[in-house]
């Protein structure tokens, strides 16, 4: 019998009992919650997208690559403005204790889905407990979009306003995912409907069971997944908020992946024989955004000076321990269309005081700083490095108050700019430059709540919405490589580091492959003993 986790079970194949495999994944924090079309975070992700994974198209594990997901082909129009998807059969949808399904997965799924986010008078519009559609909006998706029409029971068609060269690239993201519209009416009927935001329905290899806040979320393998069957029965997310203590329970092989090691234990990993490192570039940037609608901030001089007085090398020394390198622009380098040629602030604090004094602050000024409470893929110390940050604006005459809350509290007061300023980062979903400069700096996503800096600059924005009409990459590129310029010398944010990701499992896991994101898929793990 296996061992692995939190439980392990036997279960009746073919009238024989079998161990059943059981694997622990202790994850970092609590999801915001269980449907990816109302949160923006990596953390919900990758907890809501293991029982959804119903993507009209989808990634190919461990590459950007556009695959089929539950579409099994598509067609685009000469002119890039309609995409006709053919749609998959005889999927099905997950059974609750609330829920029998009735019928396979179909077009009316993916209208409904699409339909509660852009239509604002939808009847589930405004359901989510306060809860706005974060990502679709970040995204200006009903910007993009004109109209989405049902063909017939199993062809879908998107007509686009104008041309849109990530929108396929947008269309296999987590908010994108799709919900049973059958699901739907029945809870609503029961005057119920928010259950199916809380009590997720998907059609992906693992299906909902239960969540206990804070503390554990039990997912089963879906016997029907139009994938196939796992080969794990059991997945279990057990949440731990303090990476010390998940590479303990890696240790004693009470979990079996870990998320977000801390920088000064990687040494020790690589040298236990139970444990596989993996490692990967990140496709990511953690940055420190000022919220430029608040004092002092509003002042291009002081948020150029702040960037001067902070020793970005200290940073990376003692909280990325040679994990990370130091980011001068929005995306990493190893995404096309990096501008290299784009200089960094250098560290200057003798030139910051000067600047903040030419700014009206010759007397220093006071400021609040956000810290992250979590360790992320772009920071695996928030308290040390805000600490850092602390002592190096104390130099040049900046007081700052340290502050922070719960990960879902963060996530959901920094969306209303209640924020002075505060340490955010982003990890690249689709490996589309797009993905990055509109999402989390565009006018759109200041209203979504991705942009927490609350920058909107007229000439940055032409040159995106420019750079994303276009078709040929090397001209889109020309674009966000000026748009990078104007980010730098606006300076809505401190660019901090691009980290490098780690995830360590222990030697029974086998067929464990990281992805491109920040993602874990599990489906096609196995444990041996």
């Amino acid at each position: 019998m296996i061992k692995a986790g939190l439980f392990s079970v036997l279960c009746i194949y073919g009238g024989v009992a079998m161990a059943a495999k059981t694997l622990v994944f202790c994850s970092e924090g609590s999801p915001e919650g269980f449907n990816p079309q109302l949160f923006t975070t990596g953390t919900t992700f990758d907890a809501s997208s293991v029982p959804m994974y119903n993507r009209l198209v989808q990634f190919e594990l461990g590459t950007t690559n556009i695959v089929p997901g539950l579409a099994t082909s598509w067609e685009v129009s000469a002119d890039g403005l309609t995409y006709t998807f053919k749609l998959r059969h005889g999927v099905k949808f997950h059974t609750t204790a609330k829920f029998t399904p009735t019928r396979d997965f179909n077009a009316d799924d993916v209208i409904f889905s699409y339909n509660r986010m852009a239509v604002e008078n939808h009847p589930f519009h405004k359901l989510a407990a306060g809860q706005s559609f974060a990502y679709f909006n970040d995204m200006g998706m009903s910007k993009i979009v004109d109209k989405l029409e049902k063909v017939d029971d199993y062809t879908v068609r998107f007509t686009l306003k104008a041309p849109e060269s990530p929108f396929l690239a947008n269309l296999a993201m987590d908010f994108a995912s799709i919900l049973s519209a059958e699901y739907a009416d029945k809870m609503a009927a029961a005057g119920t409907p928010d259950v199916i935001d809380r009590e997720p329905v998907g059609t992906g290899p693992f299906q909902f069971v239960s969540y206990q806040k804070d503390a554990v979320i039990r997912y089963k393998a879906f016997d029907k997944s139009w994938q196939g069957r796992p080969k794990i029965d059991n997945l279990i997310y057990a949440i731990t908020p303090d990476a010390s203590v998940r590479y303990a329970k890696l240790k004693a092989n009470e979990c079996q992946v870990m998320a977000y090691p801390k920088s000064a234990d990687l040494a020790l990993m690589k040298e236990d024989k139970n444990i596989k490192l993996l490692t990967k570039p990140g496709l990511n940037v953690g940055y420190i955004a000022f919220n430029v609608e608040k004092k002092p901030f509003d002042n291009k001089e002081v948020r150029q000076a702040l960037n001067m007085a902070i020793d970005k090398q200290g940073i990376l020394n003692t909280v990325f321990l040679g994990t990370g390198m130091a980011a001068k622009n929005l995306i990493p380098p190893t995404m096309w269309s990096y501008n290299d040629k784009v200089k960094d602030y250098a560290y200057d604090p003798a030139k910051a005081k000067a600047l903040l004094a030419k700014a009206g602050y010759a007397n220093g000024v006071e400021v609040e700083l956000w810290y992250l409470p979590v360790s992320r893929p772009y920071n695996p110390d928030g308290k040390r490095m805000a600490e850092l940050i602390q002592a190096d604006w104390e130099k040049v005459g900046v007081k700052t108050k340290l502050t922070t809350f719960e990960w879902g509290e963060y996530r959901k007061r920094s969306k209303t700019g209640e924020q002075h300023s505060m340490m955010y980062g982003w990890n690249g979903d689709n490996g589309d430059p797009d993905n990055f400069f509109k999402t989390v700096l565009g006018c759109d996503a200041v209203q979504g709540g991705g942009n927490v800096a609350r920058w909107c600059n007229k000439d940055y924005e032409a040159l995106v919405q420019k750079a994303k009409s276009l078709n040929k990459q090397a001209d889109r590129a020309k674009l966000y490589e000026q748009a990078q310029v104007i980010a730098k010398e606006e300076a809505p944010w401190v660019t901090i580091a691009h980290s490098t990701r780690f995830v360590p499992v222990r030697k029974e896991v086998v067929g464990f492959k990281m992805d491109a994101t920040i993602h874990n898929y599990f489906d096609k793990v196995d444990l041996t003993k």
